[in-house]
């Protein structure tokens, strides 16, 4: 019997990113994670930054980063729209530690007119793809 899969298409500012059929797809929603399934209920949420692990139709697994966006679900059918979204083997490692590095020291010393607001949203994106790189390295040394 074949699996109960769902129609996934992964989409950036820049296209598509990622179409095919998907046995279980994992979050972070606005509200906590979330995993869809075939037959899931038809809901939309907004996604946080972080991951999204992509369980395909044979089993193997991908990762991507999401800078956060929108998720619409349907019973046979999910879309992930992002303005950004990275392959996990994409990501820069060096480039999101210094980010994360340099917002926070410009949060050490923040006049006034510092925006708090913006720096916490570099500091979690940067984080986000750290934490992407962190499962692929935990998952590649079992």
């Amino acid at each position: 019997m074949a699996a109960m899969t769902v129609q996934l298409d992964i989409v950036s500012a820049e296209g598509g990113i990622f179409s095919g059929r998907v046995s279980h797809l994992q979050v972070t929603g606005s509200e906590g994670e979330l995993g869809i399934m075939h037959g899931h209920a038809p809901l939309i949420s907004k996604i946080k930054p972080g991951m999204a692990r992509v369980t395909k139709q044979d089993g193997s697994e991908e990762v991507f980063y999401l800078s956060g966006g929108i998720l619409e679900v349907q019973p046979s059918s999910a879309s992930v729209l992002a303005d950004v979204v990275l392959r996990a083997d994409d990501i820069d490692e060096k480039a999101a530690i210094e980010a994360k590095n340099r917002a926070e020291a410009h949060m050490a010393d923040a006049g006034t007119d510092f925006d708090y607001q913006a720096a916490l949203i570099e500091i979690a994106k940067a984080t986000a793809q750290l934490r992407v790189l962190e499962t692929i390295k935990k998952n590649i040394a079992r």
